[in-house]
């Protein structure tokens, strides 16, 4: 029998076509599915790609003006005045892979969508979808369903040149999807900041801008920056800088229009560019850190063939400006830096009474971080000797094994991406979670009691705090974001009034002192059921009240409920179901244009109406509201 079940013959091996393979494998294709409430879901990177083709059609000089539209049921619509697909070769550009005119450099230049493959996942991942191109008087258009062709014709038309497609995510892939407009504004917002002179139409409102990433910046400043911010173009190049009083950095980067959420070769570039500049601009050897603390801007560049670290290109990989047939251009890291050395110091030279506010706000942030790395130091010294740190994370082995050096780099990749840290409070709840883990990449911090309010307290009064400190270095951020030790970290608390609050304090602390954690996408927030629906057969876990009713109708005789309050009450058996693939978090967001400061106040501040009337409008039953302390 055993050997009847290892067999490995001929009938084995299969061979998936393009369509099948994407709907089988759409993770290597759109990253993750997701159903619309997370701004990296699957279908913002459907849309993303269509309306990319359009942006490719603008920059080589064809159509000033692209209109999308979205149903509420999710249909999409994208029109362009491009030069439309070449009648022939509609059906092949949307479904078979590999297959499109951006490998044709004279074609396309500087396009975001090169490897043949965007539109055609799109289509596989559509319970329709219909393309039709516009060309001298003649029209082409074709439907598919699920990826199949299901019909095509060629006919005359009036329609000016260009192209239109339409789809809808498939509710097989995605479940009970919906767009939120929101991310969706947001996107179209930066398509217009990134490209001068184009109008973008998203459901009847125009968005154009006519001063590029300074448009952007400045509608999206929060605060008052210390100086006016700083616009600097050159040839595929634009920049913006500015200087805030938030903590950390807030820069935007992009590439051929594409906004790389995540940085990459270029950003890094940037970062190195303003702290050389201006230490070389003032003479002295200040520290990287202490030009850039409190940094606002953006950085947009174009380049040939840009290489993405992942489909969905938030990312990027590339290290020259171009590469053709073995021959490669000029480093990422020497374009920015040459462009940023010559025209920020020419500008400093200029604009001179902006030199002593840049210079003062270098020397504060270098006090500062002088007083809080002395007093991190006594703090981590005493907690060695008292051995608290190991008491308190649990790593994993992807940290604490040399051997992980020895993997390949998609091993290493994937263990980078699936890193994960819990932060959860008590012995109870954290050894739950502790034995339910995968240790190979998800690791444990156990805080004690509750975290100090740090809205309400100095830096330097956060500085001394045990727990915290001890988190800091449990996450490596101690002197650059860059050192991040885990991709994902996740606050783990009971669903009560203390553990809400303790999730409150946690949030507060990284919105403060650690605001691009949270911009870059790496704090959630883990939900675990509130309730277990059980009868003798079967076991059903309910994350809301909803849940619930429809679990007691299905079992419907001899139902016993049971309501979690904590951690520490779910078995770790059961909780390793949670925290395992099908993992629930809620993905904590902060856009650039909300204010830190006027948020922090609303939850944390003083008591208010608003926030009372703010929790009684989103609690989720009246049952719920007798278990909070407004």
């Amino acid at each position: 029998m055993a050997e009847e079940q290892i067999k490995y013959t001929d009938e084995n091996i299969r061979t998936l076509e393009g369509v099948t393979h994407i709907r089988m494998r759409p993770g290597m294709y759109i990253g993750r599915l997701g159903d619309g409430r997370s701004q990296d879901d699957g279908i913002y990177v459907m849309l993303k790609e269509i309306v990319d083709n359009s942006i490719d059609e603008f920059s080589m000089g064809f159509g000033r003006q692209i209109t999308i539209d979205i149903t509420e049921d999710g249909l999409v619509s994208v029109r362009d005045f491009g030069r439309g697909i070449p009648l022939g070769s509609v059906v092949k550009a949307v479904s078979v892979l590999n297959t499109g005119g951006k490998f044709d450099d004279k074609a396309f230049k500087k396009s975001v969508g090169l490897n043949g493959v965007g539109s055609k996942a799109v289509n596989a991942l559509s319970s329709e979808f219909r393309v039709c191109s516009y060309r001298d008087g003649l029209s082409h258009w074709a439907t598919f369903v699920k990826g199949e062709l299901s019909g095509e014709a060629e006919e005359p038309t009036k329609e000016k040149n260009g192209t239109l497609i339409s789809f809808k995510p498939d509710s097989e892939m995605f479940g009970n999807f919906a767009f939120n407009m929101d991310y969706v504004e947001t996107m179209v917002k930066n398509y217009s900041y990134l490209k001068k002179g184009l109008t973008l139409v998203l459901n009847g409102v125009s968005y154009r801008s006519e001063n590029g990433l300074l448009d952007l910046v400045n509608d999206n400043l929060s605060e008052e920056p210390l100086y006016p911010p700083i616009h600097l173009e050159g040839d595929d190049i634009e920049i913006v800088l500015s200087h805030g009083n938030a903590y950390g950095e807030n820069i935007s980067s992009f590439v051929n229009g594409q906004n790389t959420r995540d940085g990459g070769t270029h950003l890094a570039a940037y970062r190195e560019a303003i702290a050389k500049t201006l230490k070389e601009f003032f003479g002295k050897n200040y520290e990287p850190a202490d030009c850039r603390q409190g940094v606002v801007g953006a950085i947009s560049i174009q380049i040939q063939e840009p290489k993405f670290e992942s489909q969905t290109k938030i990312k990027l990989g590339s290290t020259y400006l171009w590469e053709k047939n073995g021959d490669v251009g000029p480093t990422i890291r020497s374009f920015v830096n040459d462009f940023v050395s010559k025209a920020l110091d020419d500008y400093l030279r200029i604009h001179k009474e902006i030199v002593p506010i840049i210079e003062e706000k270098i020397k504060s942030n270098k006090q500062e971080r002088e007083e809080i790395a002395g007093i991190q130091k006594k703090t981590r010294e005493k907690n060695k000797k008292a051995s608290v740190y190991n008491k308190k994370l649990r790593d994993c082995v992807y940290h604490y094994n040399d051997k992980i050096t020895e993997r390949t780099p998609q091993e290493i990749q994937d263990y980078i991406d699936a890193s994960s840290i819990f932060i959860t409070e008590g012995d109870s709840a954290s050894g739950t979670i502790t034995k339910a883990r995968n240790a190979k990449f998800q690791a444990v911090f156990s805080l004690r009691g509750k975290p100090i309010n740090c809205y309400k307290e100095s830096r330097k009064k956060v500085a001394e705090n045990e727990e915290l400190n001890l988190l800091i270095s449990a996450l490596g951020v101690e002197d650059d974001l860059e050192d991040l030790r885990y991709n994902r970290i996740v606050v783990a608390t009971d669903a009560d009034d203390d553990g809400m609050h303790i999730r409150m304090l946690v949030l507060t602390f990284f919105m403060k002192y650690y605001p691009d954690l949270i911009r870059r996408g790496h704090v959630h927030i883990l939900q675990t059921p509130l309730f277990r629906v059980r009868n003798k057969k079967d076991n059903i876990y309910c994350y809301d009240q909803a849940e619930k009713e429809k679990a007691i109708a299905q079992l419907k005789t001899g139902v016993e409920i049971t309501r979690f309050k904590g951690l520490g009450e779910i078995s770790s058996d059961e909780f390793a179901d949670f925290i395992g693939e099908g993992m629930r978090v809620d993905h904590v967001k902060l856009a650039d244009e909300e204010s830190i400061s006027e948020i922090m106040e609303f939850y944390m501040g003083d008591n208010t109406i608003e926030r009372q009337n703010f929790v009684r409008a989103n609690l989720r039953s009246e049952e719920e509201l007798e278990d909070v302390d407004i």
